[in-house]
């Protein structure tokens, strides 16, 4: 990546949540010329906005990490997207999640915070700011959702031993509708055994064609090549379905999905381009969470509507 030879005279500021927990977002000091955050950038869409809003004022040059974009995986499914390979999308279904211990049997995989309303955790607080850029920027704008959540392991163990109640969800189940009316099933937790190719798995299903993609490999299979399945129950399935897939080859090299959307950020800041995740995008995964607790609440349909400075 070339930047301008111009000197740099701006400090860039990344935010995160501190170890153990996350924690309201504060532009600390009038000096800082540019602020990049990861998600969610604030555990209300209140402080969300409030903070996209005084970057703006301030003229701070700001933004928010979308680091899955750049996986290799939807990569190669943004291709089949911009070469029209689906037709007319049908719908999509996002899977994700895998078995975290309880600390019980194995030390947990993920940190106890993670587990508890004080300390910010909750997977869809976690896990749907993802979902939020990923459906608006390569599958489909979100308009609205219908979300149900539960607590599958009420207890766990912290990192010295102790025993701990779970405050919060660690599974949700989730509808949205996109823009034209397309329809995704999101399947999301951490109390779930894996039987796919990776931990998260998004199969789009068009007229023309259909693609899964994970993590790093994509697959497709057009309309001509679709198998003719029957059912029938009194004989075993004679198809070996995965057989039917086409892999999509590693063309582009490789690069690490942080990497990409840093360098994006930083010939935003250096050379004024264009960068497509300032905090108001943000703000986004933090509306779509509220709007999931809200349908979890009151059992309906929640719309999300457009967000502004």
């Amino acid at each position: 990546m070339r930047l301008s030879p111009t000197p740099i005279s701006r400090s860039i500021s990344m935010r995160q949540p501190p170890v153990g927990g996350r924690r309201a977002p504060v532009l600390r000091s009038r000096r800082e010329s540019t602020s990049i955050s990861k998600k969610p950038i604030a555990e209300t869409l209140e402080d969300a906005l409030d903070l996209a809003r005084r970057a703006h004022r301030a003229r701070l040059k700001n933004g928010v990490v979308q680091d899955k974009l750049f996986l290799p995986g939807l990569t190669k499914l943004r291709k089949l997207y911009e070469a029209e390979f689906f037709g007319r999308i049908l719908s999509i279904r996002l899977d994700f999640g895998w078995w975290v211990f309880d600390g019980g049997l194995y030390p947990a995989q993920r940190p106890s915070w993670n587990y508890r309303k004080t300390t910010g955790g909750g997977l869809i607080l976690d896990m749907f700011a993802h979902w939020r850029y990923i459906f608006d920027r390569l599958l489909g704008e979100i308009k609205a959702v219908s979300c149900r959540h539960m607590t599958a392991l009420p207890e766990r163990r912290d990192e010295s031993g102790k025993w701990y109640d779970v405050d919060v969800e660690d599974t949700a189940f989730a509808t949205f509708e996109l823009a034209g009316g397309v329809l995704a099933q999101v399947s999301s937790s951490w109390a779930s055994r894996v039987k796919r190719d990776d931990l998260l798995q998004i199969q789009v299903d068009g007229t023309l064609g259909s693609a899964v993609c994970v993590l790093h490999r994509c697959f497709l299979q057009p309309l001509v090549a679709t198998p003719k399945p029957f059912f029938d129950p009194e004989r075993p399935q004679a198809i070996v379905f995965d057989e039917q897939w086409q892999e999509m080859p590693d063309i582009e090299p490789f690069r690490s999905s942080y990497r990409a959307g840093w360098e994006l950020f930083l010939k935003h800041v250096a050379e004024d381009a264009p960068f497509p995740s300032p905090l108001l995008e943000g703000a986004k995964g933090v509306q779509l969470a509220e709007a999931c607790y809200q349908s979890d609440r009151e059992r309906r349909w929640i719309d999300l509507p457009a967000l502004t400075l």
